[in-house]
């Protein structure tokens, strides 16, 4: 892009000594000229300077010669008009040629038209008329134009310079080619000492390894970095990152992203948004904040995951996420809340987790205060919590498959008859699968517990049942307890309702967290 530089050297010198002879009032000189006549009736006022042989017409003005084949030279008006041939030439660094070149002395205005063809050590200008007002400093060209040096090509439509701002304006098919990128634009100005452009209008950058589009920003060449706003949208690592502002640097293959922002997966097809994130190409990784949430697509539909903080690691094909803090889920069928998560796109598991406890706290929180941390599955109307909760899903059905809880498993369903019973079932850890995407039969072994109301076919209370054993079976039906099974040595008895205490009807442990169970997409984003 330095080609520009060159560009508006040429520029400068052109303006500058018209500066010059606007104060010296400087007439053009003739040099040369192969014959002299007048011609009154159909150039009146002008002396037509010929070529004769070898000697072409030569006119001298400010330190710039220009050389043709004919010249019509108007003395009183310190005018000119050229053509054939035209060369224009500014010490040895500058070569102009063109098919026609009409200059004004007096006004410090130039114009070249015809094949015109700018030339420096390095760098080429290649244009059809070439407009230079040298008293407004700007100098201007209204058809397509390419301008290339050893590395890069710019083709606009039209293009202005203006000097005093040492900025360039190109509009209508903008085109840059570089070896490194590839700028597409309808506009962009160009900041000459800086070697950075402004983006207006649709705008692609095409990288080696990232595509960038907005429809204003700012872009440094030197460094293939910038700031993008206005429906901007970066490809990165087969990820689209979308904000209401970018920041783009390729060095660092760093990407950040403010408000409104969307990271997509292209190849899992999942979304996370939030209001501020950060991209690191080298670790394939993004951090997402501010009202931060995945989406990924289990069974045909939406999982939200949302937390204060979320980590995407590692390829699209063995994605990994982390969210932390205040950590909700949403599904169609299932809610879910924990400190934290872990999901990982190869293995198709989902892990939630409790914060830790610090030594104080385990020795001041009651077991009821350290099992609100727990992590909490609802299933439709069954609320099951422990102290680790695993999900997996089938990797070619994307389905969920099975269910495990580690560590203080407790399933708690409202009865739906009573007005204040609950079923509930406790155990160590818990193994269930999944059947269609719903839930199936679970398993819930060592030191077992249940309370269970049971009903007579005519949905009359027969009693509650509380046993104890080693393990136990349950089969689900439309998500909600269907059936119960006992093993090795269950104890317990069907008592009467009447006949037990209303404080022995809840096993130790009991917790009814329905306040906490996120309904809507913007229950997620409440604190509770």
């Amino acid at each position: 892009m330095r080609k520009i530089l060159h560009f508006s050297v040429f520029i400068h010198c052109l303006i500058c000594s018209c500066h010059l002879f606007s104060q010296e009032k400087r007439t053009v000189e003739i040099q040369q000229a192969g014959s002299f006549k007048k011609d009154e009736v159909s150039f009146p006022g002008a002396t037509i300077l010929l070529k004769s042989g070898e000697d072409r017409v030569k006119l001298f003005h400010q330190g710039a010669l220009i050389e043709s084949n004919k010249s019509l030279f108007y003395s009183k008006l310190n005018t000119f008009e050229a053509e054939g041939e035209v060369v224009f030439t500014q010490g040895d660094t500058l070569r102009m040629t063109s098919k026609n070149l009409s200059y004004d002395g007096e006004t410090g205005k130039a114009v070249a038209w015809g094949n015109v063809f700018l030339q420096q050590p390095d760098m080429t200008l290649e244009t059809d008329t070439l407009y230079i007002d040298r008293f407004e400093d700007i100098a201007y060209y209204n058809s397509p134009g390419t301008i290339i040096d050893s590395t890069s090509v710019l083709k606009s439509n039209r293009g202005k310079y203006f000097m005093k701002e040492k900025k360039y304006r190109f509009t209508s098919n903008v085109r840059i080619d570089n070896p490194e990128y590839k700028v597409t634009s309808t506009q962009l100005d160009y900041l000459i000492e800086l070697n950075t452009v402004n983006l207006f209008g649709p705008t692609k950058i095409i990288g080696k390894d990232y595509d960038i589009y907005c429809e204003q920003g700012f872009y440094d060449m030197d460094r293939q970095s910038g700031n993008f706003k206005k429906n901007a949208e970066i490809y990165y690592n087969d990820k689209i990152i979308k904000g209401d502002s970018l920041y783009f640097q390729n060095e660092n293959e760093y990407a950040s992203a403010t408000n409104k922002v969307s990271i997509k997966d292209t190849i899992n097809n999942s979304i996370i948004r939030g209001n501020y994130a950060e991209i690191f190409k080298a670790k394939d990784s993004a951090i997402i904040t501010r009202k931060a949430v995945a989406i990924n697509i289990i069974d045909n539909d939406s999982l939200y995951i949302h937390a204060d903080t979320l980590v995407g690691t590692g390829p699209s094909d063995a994605r990994e996420l982390r969210a932390y803090y205040g950590v909700k889920i949403l599904k169609s069928d299932i809610r879910g809340k924990s400190d934290s998560l872990y999901l990982n796109e190869l293995s198709g598991k989902i892990e939630l987790h409790h914060r830790p406890f610090t030594k104080k706290e385990m020795q001041v929180l009651s077991e009821n205060d350290k099992n609100k941390r727990n992590p909490i599955l609802w299933f439709n109307e069954s609320q099951m919590t422990g102290n680790v909760i695993h999900l997996l899903t089938d990797l070619k059905t994307k389905k969920l498959d099975s269910l495990f809880v580690f560590g203080n498993a407790f399933i708690i369903e409202k009865d739906s008859l009573s007005t204040d019973g609950y079923n509930q079932i406790n155990g160590l850890e818990l193994y269930g699968n999944f059947e269609d995407g719903n839930l199936d039969e679970i398993d819930v072994i060592k030191n077992t517990q249940v309370i269970y109301y049971l009903y007579s076919d005519t949905e009359k209370l027969v009693g509650i049942d509380k046993t104890i054993c080693s393990a136990l079976n349950i089969i689900f039906k439309d998500n909600e307890i269907q059936d119960i099974s006992f093993y090795i040595n269950p104890e317990g008895n069907v008592l009467p309702e009447e006949k037990i205490d209303p404080n022995l009807r809840q096993l130790k442990g009991f917790i009814w967290r329905l306040e906490e169970r996120p309904e809507s997409l913007k229950d997620i984003f409440l604190d509770n």
